[in-house]
């Protein structure tokens, strides 16, 4: 990995010493490496120094960013992501993204308090400079959610809830299945409960947009 004295970073990101050290003492930047009295920076600093460009341009202020910057730094990483949620990403497709991708799929709602609690939903996952989300089908609802005018705190308490419902209905599954059939018979019959789900979900929606038409059926 290419390292870079204060001067040459600060030339490879496009900004003054001056700044460079002003993000330093703001804690912006992790510390450099040193040797003596030279302070070497990698491609991670410079990676650093562009996102907080890229954020600055979408309106975040230096004070929001580092609170963003503290939360990606205390979130889980991709190996523990797993462990986390118990899957084994056989079917869900995670997506890679830099910080200021993730701010333009939810433009204006990527807030220190939303981002702690995806991390801690366990929707993200950090790795290096990058942000992993953990599955494409959740990612691209929750932006449509945003974008249609629902703020993404509510999504994700929502996510939260649906996530306690889902526990509960994968264990009926895995109860029944385990009652009458052998244990290797799970895996085979999971695309069955999948449908199950789905059908009863639909026709719950069903119900209750011809309750709300009709309030005296």
């Amino acid at each position: 990995m290419r390292e870079y004295r204060t001067e040459e970073l600060a030339e490879a990101a496009g900004i003054p010493v001056r700044t460079l050290r002003f993000y330093r003492e703001r804690k912006l930047l992790p510390p450099p490496r040193r040797e003596g009295r030279i302070a070497w920076y990698d491609e991670h600093h410079l990676a650093r120094l562009r996102t907080i460009a890229a954020l600055l341009e979408r309106g975040h202020t230096l004070g929001g960013i580092a609170e963003l910057t503290a939360a990606f730094e205390s979130g889980r990483d991709v190996s523990q992501l797993g462990e986390l949620l118990g899957i084994g990403w056989s079917e869900e497709t995670p997506v890679r993204l830099t910080p200021e991708a993730l701010a333009d799929y939810f433009e204006g709602e990527v807030t220190p308090e939303n981002l702690a609690a995806s991390l801690d939903l366990g929707y993200l996952a950090t790795d290096g400079d990058e942000i992993v989300h953990v599955s494409r089908r959740l990612l691209d609802v929750s932006s449509a959610l945003v974008r249609e005018g629902v703020p993404l705190a509510a999504v994700l308490e929502t996510g939260r809830r649906v996530r306690a419902h889902a526990d509960a209905m994968a264990a009926l599954f895995t109860e029944l299945i385990s009652a009458h059939l052998p244990e290797d018979a799970l895996p085979r019959l999971r695309p069955l409960a999948k449908s199950v789900v789905e059908a009863e979900l639909s026709m719950a929606m069903d119900r209750l947009l011809a309750s709300a038409q009709d309030p005296s059926a």
